[in-house]
């Protein structure tokens, strides 16, 4: 089950990375990345920083994952899977009592 989440969150990562605006082209104008681009920017100051989370999503986004991206993805990805299975198991328990 672990396994399966892992390698699906790998397969969807680019996808993923595109739908909210990371682009191969750059960030999408009024995607959700341009807003996490533009907080980032007036946070530090104009700039996003080099290495920030934006900075690496843009890059992930723009050339494909790196082996270090995708297993950081993919840990984000199994997590996020693991806690709405349980809030859903949780949700499908309260709902039978």
């Amino acid at each position: 089950d672990v396994r399966a989440r892992l390698v699906g969150a790998v397969v969807l990562a680019p996808v993923a990375l595109g739908a909210i605006g990371f682009t191969s082209a750059g960030i999408a104008a009024g995607s959700y990345a341009a807003g996490m681009m533009s907080s980032a920017a007036l946070a530090n100051g104009g700039g996003v920083a080099a290495g920030s989370l934006v900075a690496v999503l843009q890059s992930a986004g723009a050339a494909g994952l790196t082996a270090t991206a995708t297993a950081g993805v993919a840990t984000a990805g199994a997590g996020v899977g693991a806690i709405a299975g349980k809030l859903t198991n949780g949700l499908k328990k309260k709902k039978l009592e």
